[in-house]
């Protein structure tokens, strides 16, 4: 079977819907492709179309569109998410890739959710998710994400690392197809608390939990990334946001990709938000969309090929 890829444009407002344009002028082969939007946005594109809210005047990033207000636009963001994952959860499409959104028009819509996240996993009837953040060969799943520094130790919680630990092995069998997944975990406190000296959690959580998974750790932050980068390891698990997309960003930044983890479809999307300032401009750089498209596809294959 022929995977098909669906790909939403995200806030109608941002650069979405130009991003995405770019990289269907020569899309990674070996799928389909069905794009959701509004009806001007997705007008003209070389794939599958489906129209979401009314009818618009105008095409491309038309100003009605880009002057939406942002409870409008966060509305027409949620139902392309909402139609995409329809489409997931039915079967038609084998992987979903989702435009640049805005958190704030989401919550004004109705969608007070952290993030895609979140999100996702209640479309899919409130399975577990996690994230994983993948560029330039790392790969770096995060046990907790938006969340102040302050609440990250409460909530790493040896059952959460556990359940997020189980989460990355079975995608990267499935998905990745690597039968025997090597995974580090990345210490919170410095030098991966220094025998307790700089803190408890590696102790009493962390290195009980790497037990449990069988997998490496707790490993300081300033070292396990360069390890995962040199090949010892295929993904590491972090203990909080800003330690796992900082190692990402510089590694790849503008080619990052967010994967969902969890789902019982593969999930990918660009690294960056929806650049409101450039939107219109037809100067966004399509980069994190491309890894994002080619991604999916590259899952999706694999995970019909999983299947056969």
């Amino acid at each position: 079977m022929r995977p098909r890829v669906a790909v939403t444009l995200g806030d109608p407002r941002g650069i979405g819907s130009e991003i995405v344009r770019k990289v269907l002028q020569s899309p990674p082969e070996g799928v389909d492709y069905v794009v959701i939007g509004p009806g001007e946005l997705v007008a003209g594109l070389p794939a599958e179309q489906i129209v979401v809210g009314e009818p618009a005047v105008g095409s491309g990033a038309s100003r009605d569109t880009l002057t939406l207000s942002a409870a409008d636009a966060g509305r027409l963001t949620a139902l392309q998410v909402e139609e995409a994952v329809a489409l997931a959860l039915s079967g038609s499409v084998q992987a979903v890739v989702t435009g640049p959104a805005e958190k704030r028009a989401l919550h004004l819509a109705g969608y007070e959710y952290p993030g895609h996240t979140e999100w996702l996993g209640e479309l899919c009837g409130g399975v577990e998710t996690a994230m994983m953040l993948t560029a330039g060969g790392l790969r770096v799943v995060l046990i907790t994400t938006h969340l102040p520094l302050r609440d990250v130790v409460c909530a790493v919680t040896l059952d959460r690392v556990v359940r997020v630990g189980h989460l990355a092995v079975r995608a990267l069998k499935e998905w990745w197809g690597i039968a025997e997944p090597r995974i580090a975990l990345c210490a919170l406190n410095p030098h991966a608390g220094e025998s307790g000296l700089f803190g408890s959690e590696e102790l009493k959580v962390l290195a009980p939990a790497a037990r449990e998974l069988c997998i490496t750790g707790p490993l300081p932050a300033d070292t396990v990334f360069v390890r995962a980068l040199r090949g010892e390891f295929h993904a590491v698990l972090t203990p909080y946001h800003d330690v796992g997309m900082t190692a990402v960003k510089i590694v790849g930044f503008g080619k990052g990709v967010n994967v969902t983890l969890g789902l019982p479809f593969v999930r990918t999307a660009p690294d960056h938000g929806t650049a409101f300032d450039i939107a219109g401009q037809g100067v966004a750089d399509p980069g994190s969309m491309r890894e994002a498209v080619a991604l999916a596809a590259r899952l999706a294959q694999n995970s019909v090929a999983g299947k056969g």
